[in-house]
């Protein structure tokens, strides 16, 4: 089926509770070799990778592909060694003296009208898009049209999208029907907590609403589960409802 926007797979390690950061939301290192390994080679088959500002904020620096037989891969398909590295962020309230933006990437940034202006004189992102969302009132320049946004990502020539956080993007993502594959590390540690990050933040989904996945793989490397699931679309469950 023709899809309008890329193929997007979100990539995440959490807790064996559920929790991405503990309660200060700090950089979350919890993760195995195996994990950030994981992590690389996704992140390798992917045309872009797109972040949050929070997630930027807490790291402060991007994974770069550094395996030599990934890079050699990318070569050998005519893709860039590094994929792209897209920023998602309402306010683009970023530090411009992080790591990031010294790191051999390609930058884009998606924000909104106001958070691109002071950015757009300045070399660190290549290109800048603003979506702003159709609320029908005075927020309707505050917040993005992701949709709208990943369409013209895929007109761009991305057609394998790599996200990486956090959970409010993740969240946004689901409930807009735009998440194809769900890659989930379960790491060897509880974090606990009521305000704890976890994969999936928003205002939640009732059951009867709630995305479906479809287990692809399991496999456990020492004291880590990897999680690989596809995405169920609703017209597939609607389907499958209607027996």
């Amino acid at each position: 089926m023709l899809q309008h926007h890329p193929y997007v797979t979100v990539i995440l390690a959490m807790s064996a509770d559920g929790k991405i950061a503990d309660f200060k939301s700090s950089a979350a290192r919890f993760g195995s070799k195996f994990d950030k390994a994981h992590l690389e080679k996704q992140i390798a088959v992917a045309d872009a990778v797109l972040l949050g500002a929070g997630t930027l904020r807490a790291y402060g620096t991007t994974l770069t592909v550094s395996n030599p037989n990934l890079l050699q891969h990318r070569e050998k398909t005519d893709k860039p060694l590094q994929p792209l590295h897209i920023v998602i962020t309402e306010s683009a309230n970023l530090n411009p003296e992080i790591r990031f933006f010294q790191q051999p990437v390609r930058r884009w940034l998606l924000t909104t009208q106001e958070g691109a202006n002071f950015w757009r004189k300045r070399w660190e992102f290549e290109r800048i898009f603003t979506f702003a969302a159709n609320l029908g009132n005075e927020q309707l320049n505050q917040k993005i049209n992701i949709t709208a946004a990943l369409a013209q990502f895929k007109l761009e020539g991305i057609d394998n999208l790599a996200v990486l956080g956090g959970g409010k993007l993740v969240a946004a993502m689901f409930e807009l029907d735009l998440v194809d594959e769900l890659w989930l590390t379960v790491c060897p540690l509880v974090l606990g907590g009521e305000i704890a990050p976890t994969p999936v933040a928003g205002n939640g989904f009732l059951e009867n609403f709630a995305p479906r996945l479809e287990l692809l793989e399991v496999k456990t490397v020492e004291n880590e589960v990897f999680l690989h699931y596809r995405v169920v679309g609703r017209k597939e469950v609607n389907m499958i409802d209607m027996g």
